[in-house]
């Protein structure tokens, strides 16, 4: 009993810490990670089994909900992140990417129409983030949601800052176009956020006419000339070329059912996301910190 307490107070386990966690011979651990069935990751050709994953696979197991079980497309919705998009091409993850948004994600998941959603929507009440009560999520008997990093956003601005913006402030009246997010979009949700609690009324600003339905298309419009800010995250500004005003940090989570976790489409990114190429590129990326990445926030 005692190994028992000391392996589940430790981040990762050798296999014979979980074979004993879990009550199994090691042999029987070497077959179900040969077989696939279970996470792990290989260091220096040694086994260790994240403890965070392995409580999931127990709980998957041992579930009584079979309806979650029912094929799901090999798809992540919601929200567009530059680093993310990065590491399901570099990866090989095999997951096919339709992002309009968090809103958009929260349906397409509740549907049964993706794998997985990136979400980073706030709670405006608490200030938190990807909260499942405030999401709709709170029925989903099942729900797992995984931190994927804290990300910087801010205000994107043409090159070298032409009209001199340091803040919100400056956006109110005719001579700034601001670009924006659909409603749902977590941009947008936090961009409202932001200007009640500067005091801003939305009514005092000029908005394009339509709004940029991801980071992309938002920070292409400013670097168009079609607007001359937005509200996006660093890696954005930092892509085009743009200048950029920090204002906020905020969590951006990857939620999904709890059979999901295991599919191998999500355990091929997360394993990459371990890799140190993959560290390297979120600090060119800029506004990152991957520190939490990978730790269970929500486990239904």
């Amino acid at each position: 009993m005692e190994t028992d307490r000391g392996s589940a107070s430790r981040t990762y386990l050798t296999t014979a810490e979980v074979a004993d966690y879990l009550r199994l011979k090691e042999r029987k651990v070497y077959d179900l990670v040969r077989q696939g069935a279970m996470p792990c990751v290989r260091v220096t050709g040694k086994l260790l089994f994240p403890r965070q994953s392995i409580d999931l696979w127990l709980m998957n197991h041992l579930e009584g909900d079979r309806a979650s079980s029912r094929p799901v497309p090999v798809v992540l919705a919601g929200s567009q992140d530059p680093l993310l998009e990065w590491a399901v091409r570099e990866s090989g993850a095999g997951l096919a990417l339709l992002c309009h948004g968090s809103g958009d994600g929260v349906r397409r998941l509740l549907a049964g129409e993706a794998m997985v959603a990136g979400l980073h929507l706030l709670d405006e009440q608490s200030g938190g983030y990807n909260r499942p009560e405030a999401l709709g999520l709170s029925g989903m008997r099942d729900l797992v949601t995984v931190r994927w990093a804290t990300r910087r956003q801010g205000l994107l601005l043409a090159p070298d800052n032409p009209l001199g913006i340091t803040g919100l402030a400056d956006l109110a009246g005719e001579a700034v176009c601001l670009a924006h997010r659909q409603p749902d979009a977590g941009a947008q949700r936090l961009l409202t956020w932001l200007l009640a609690r500067a005091g801003i009324e939305a009514s005092r600003l000029r908005f394009t006419a339509h709004p940029s339905l991801n980071e992309d298309d938002l920070a292409l419009a400013i670097r168009q000339g079609e607007a001359d800010a937005g509200l996006g995250v660093e890696a954005a500004a930092r892509r085009q070329g743009l200048a950029f005003v920090p204002l906020h940090e905020e969590a951006f989570d990857l939620a999904l059912r709890r059979r999901s976790y295991f599919e191998p489409p999500i355990q091929r990114l997360l394993a990459f996301a371990r890799e140190a190429r993959f560290a390297e590129r979120a600090e060119t990326l800029g506004g990152y910190d991957i520190g939490e990445l990978g730790r269970v926030v929500h486990n239904a």
